[in-house]
């Protein structure tokens, strides 16, 4: 992009060209560059680099089934649509293929000429067919026999037996053969499907590999190995790997649906075979046979992928919990608990005196479990009402509310079904609950329930008092070991009544309530938020200190980009943090030259959403469950709640300021949508913010 061909009108740059912008699905795929460039830097743990390479395969097929599925419904739909980056749904595929291409080639690359050498260095083995010792080949026959030969069920292809319905990205082998069968049959090809059930890497028993070894075999290779005994008296020419991705997003009309819970698992039934979006085969595959496959799913070449190497990388991380190699992980730590907490046995009490903040993984979640289970058992405990996102059936903070239910507290718990990808677990979750007599509500039909927010309404004395829990995290335990995540425990007064009312918004029918302290979408988040940007540029303007630092998964939606624009053209100082996905173009003269955008890739994932404004010297800092993004603005129950308490806004700005220092994990977004790594200057010490907080918060 020429930045300085950028249009003027009227003096003022065309904050809506649409060379201001960057496409959303290019975007992504930049994102999975970076995480699959953990795999390939030497600091990180080598099983750890391993996990990288697979997160990165599976990021790949969640783009593939759910955005790129959508550009492809565009393009039939509307193929004449213009985003804010002027693409069309045509041309975004075009590029998206070229991108996507070249990444999987890294990945496969990244595999077989780094890792598994590395790998093999550490004794930790990939054994090829050629490579089976003859006892091994043994074992491996015994295995294929006792283990797989009595459920692999091939289908021979004729006009008794159609081509099969594959399952979305299950492995499957389609296999030439010549010969006669008993019934005097012969189609020449059959298809064979691996069951799900089955794992995709064997390890080989210590008796069978050399002391020290850790040995591992794909299941393609063994059935590669020993296909022939599917086929008795017929001759296997061939026989390749091949994985379909199916579109597996799914629409549920809220306009013609009387029950959410049925029409969610209605297409939950379906989402195995939706429409065909991508194609992965074996790159030994005949010519002949990749074009027999293309035909039967009606797909064109460039969403075919033919990869060196077993089609479903991402379930290679099997072998990280296999091997027992603790130095090739990251090191374990054990997260904090605030002393005030750990120390006072009634949580509330702590709560009542100071709000808290957690800083998770780098502090404990137990506080929070800890929050409900004792709201189950007090006696003086009215009432709890809770929003769950993904959290599972097997769950302490669900186990608490059952207790709470059946101790005689109304218990209210609002579940979003849709979820993406956890739609199955969260039916089961409602239907456990309802069993306990926990009300349980889905929230508003068309609008996603994914504020994250606790409540429990407390006696004391004569008086009714409001706790609280607000999170920029889902409540599940697994994750919150994993995501960086912020929660705020509160009895602040008007924030526990806010709270208050966007559970009666979302269990009842009325219209929206004045809130005190919460920004709420979708009605007052996007503005309210828009606005501080403006008064941050009025300050700009004015001659006083300006700045903004936004830390975020996302940023998409366009009144967003164009007000942080408005506030660089200002002389506003914007910082922005953003995992993921960034459409706003950073150092365009005119436009964007005082926002810098960074991605912080490393040991956990970046899930915090935090908006801080200078004001003037009257800072404000709010942490949201919502994004930048259209649906988080628009389409979504969101909450944004202030960091009031000076002592945890200073916690969390000491935060911003390790990140935003950080020249170790830190990408920076250039103008033209790519990103650079942020490099030490000479004589810089490293900064690496992750680990600084785990250092600084752990126990």
């Amino acid at each position: 992009m020429e930045t300085e061909e950028i249009e003027q009108i009227d003096d003022k740059v065309n904050l809506q060209r649409t060379d201001l912008y960057i496409n959303r699905e290019l975007s992504l795929l930049e994102f999975n560059k970076r995480v699959l460039a953990q795999a390939k830097d030497e600091n990180v743990p080598l099983l750890e680099r391993l996990h990288y390479l697979c997160i990165s395969c599976s990021n790949l097929d969640e783009f593939f089934e759910v955005r790129v599925a959508s550009v492809i419904q565009m393009a039939t739909i509307d193929p004449k649509a213009i985003g804010p980056d002027g693409l069309t749904p045509a041309e975004q595929l075009d590029l998206i293929a070229v991108n996507a291409h070249q990444l999987v080639d890294e990945q496969y690359k990244v595999l077989n000429e780094i890792l598994i050498p590395e790998l093999a260095r550490e004794n930790i083995r990939f054994i090829r067919r050629n490579e089976w010792t003859e006892a091994q080949q043994e074992w491996l026959e015994k295995y294929f026999n006792d283990e797989l030969l009595p459920i692999l069920t091939p289908v021979g292809l004729d006009s008794a037996h159609p081509f099969p319905r594959i399952l979305n990205k299950s492995l499957n082998f389609i296999i030439s053969l010549t010969g006669k069968d008993a019934f005097g049959r012969n189609s020449g090809r059959a298809i064979l499907q691996a069951p799900r059930a089955l794992p995709r890497i064997i390890q080989l028993p210590a008796e069978e590999t050399r002391s020290g070894r850790s040995d591992f075999v794909f299941l393609s290779s063994i059935i590669h190995a020993f296909i022939n005994e599917l086929f008795n008296g017929m001759n296997v020419k061939g026989c390749y790997q091949f994985r379909v991705t199916r579109n597996s997003d799914f629409f549920v009309d809220d306009d013609a649906i009387d029950d959410l819970l049925l029409a969610v698992q209605g297409e939950l039934a379906m989402r195995n075979y939706g429409d065909e979006v991508r194609l992965e085969i074996d790159a030994k595959c005949p010519e002949e046979t990749v074009d027999f496959l293309l035909a039967r799913f009606e797909m064109t070449s460039d969403r075919l992928f033919l990869v060196d190497g077993p089609v479903n990388l991402n379930r290679i991380q099997e072998i990280i919990q296999l091997v027992d190699r603790p130095d090739l992980k990251f090191t374990s730590f054990k997260p904090s608990i605030p002393p005030q907490l750990a120390r006072n046995k009634d949580i509330f009490a702590a709560i009542k005196r100071h709000d808290f903040l957690l800083h998770q993984p780098f502090e404990s979640f137990s506080p929070v479990v800890e929050f409900l289970r004792q709201a189950a058992v007090a006696p003086d405990v009215l009432a709890i009402k809770q929003t769950l996102y993904r959290t599972g059936a097997d769950s302490p903070i669900v186990n608490a509310l059952i207790n709470a239910a059946r101790a005689g507290k109304v218990v209210t718990v609002v579940i979003e079904l849709r979820a993406r990808f956890d739609e199955k677990e969260n039916i089961s979750l409602a239907s456990k609950l309802q069993e306990a007599a926990v009300h349980v509500v889905y929230g508003v039909v068309g609008y996603k329930t994914h504020a994250k927010m606790c409540l429990v309404l407390k006696r004391e004395g004569k008086e009714l008092h409001n706790y609280v829990h607000l999170s920029t995290g889902n409540y599940h335990r697994k994750t919150a070991e994993l995501y960086t995540d912020y929660g705020l425990f509160s009895c602040d007064k008007e924030l526990g009544e806010d709270v208050r009312r966007v559970f009666a918004q979302l269990t009842s029918l009325g219209k929206v309530t004045k809130l005190n302290k919460l920004l709420q979408s979708p009605f007052t988040l996007h503005s309210g938020l828009i606005g501080k940007i403006e008064r941050e540029i009025t300050h700009a303007r004015n001659g006083k200190p300006a700045k903004i630092i936004i830390q975020v998964n996302a940023i998409v939606e366009e009144q967003s980009i164009q007000a942080l624009y408005r506030a660089s053209q200002a002389g506003v100082e914007v910082k922005l943090i953003v995992r993921g996905v960034c459409c706003l173009r950073p150092g365009i003269p005119g436009v964007s030259e005082n926002i810098e955008v960074r991605s912080i890739i490393g040991r956990f994932l970046e899930h915090a959403r935090i908006y801080a404004f200078a004001n003037d010297g009257n800072q404000e800092v709010y942490a949201s469950s919502a994004d930048l993004m259209n649906r988080n603005m628009f389409r979504r129950v969101e909450i944004c709640f202030p960091i009031e308490s000076k002592r945890l806004y200073n916690r969390i700005m000491h935060a911003l300021d390790l990140y935003l220092k950080d020249n170790t994990q830190a990408w920076l977004l250039q103008p033209d949508g790519s990103y650079r790594r942020a490099l030490q200057a000479k004589g810089e010490e490293p900064i690496q913010a992750q680990t600084l907080l785990l250092h600084e918060l752990q126990a």
